[in-house]
């Protein structure tokens, strides 16, 4: 079994990745859910932390100095990544995140952990995007900061559908900041994982429920 095919068994266990009748903050009605906030045991962030170290250490960039995990979801996220990417693959790279507002005593600022300094390639990691504001924040806030190129996106689910206009949040990342997107899966490799194949003996993909989700991405799917 691949580390995908792993992943979205783990998320199904965990109770992230959900089937059922759910409406998104968009009003989209949708016949799934990733919920990342349901990761809560130190197991959880520990095997979190490995796939996405095995996702980066077969798409990070070269040049990368260190690694950024925009508050708040992506605090957790960046940590056990980092932890992770030295314990398997032994690659130590320094990580970072922001405070929601910066610090007004001690060492003052903004960022905690290593301090980006001019010249410095980061990548982002994050959980899922879906309209992209946490990068277009990021990339704002290191403005201030530091001359620094963000060259990579690591995130654990690409929907692959479109925001406001026909294309995805991902790939307006892509194209108007030539962000590299890496996820560990994409909504297509979840259904042709979990179709038809059970876990833990439930089918969550059945012929109907692969319907739903075709005729939703057929709607909402971004074009090209």
């Amino acid at each position: 079994m691949s580390y995908k095919e792993d992943f979205i068994t783990f998320m199904v266990r965990s109770g992230v990745l959900t089937f059922g009748d759910f409406t998104t903050k968009s009003g989209r009605k949708t016949p799934y859910f990733i919920n990342t906030g349901n990761y809560k045991t130190g197991a959880q962030a520990a095997r979190l932390g490995d796939y996405y170290a095995a996702c980066m250490q077969e798409y990070l960039s070269d040049g990368v100095t260190a690694l950024f995990g925009p508050a708040y979801k992506g605090i957790p996220l960046v940590v056990t990544a980092a932890a992770s990417l030295y314990r398997n693959y032994n690659r130590d790279l320094p990580y970072c995140f922001n405070r929601k507002e910066a610090k007004d005593h001690g060492e003052g600022g903004s960022m905690v952990g290593y301090k980006p300094q001019d010249g410095d390639v980061l990548a982002i990691v994050e959980d899922v995007v879906t309209a992209g504001t946490a990068v277009r924040e990021s990339i704002a806030l290191f403005k201030q900061v530091a001359d620094v190129k963000i060259s990579d996106l690591f995130v654990s689910v690409d929907r692959m559908e479109r925001g406001t206009g026909e294309r995805s949040a991902l790939d307006e990342l892509r194209e108007e900041h030539g962000i590299a997107v890496h996820p560990i899966v994409t909504i297509y490799e979840i259904i042709e994982t979990l179709h038809q194949k059970p876990v833990d003996g439930k089918v969550y993909i059945d012929d109907a429920m692969r319907q739903r989700m075709e005729d939703y991405l057929r709607q909402y799917g971004a074009k090209g």
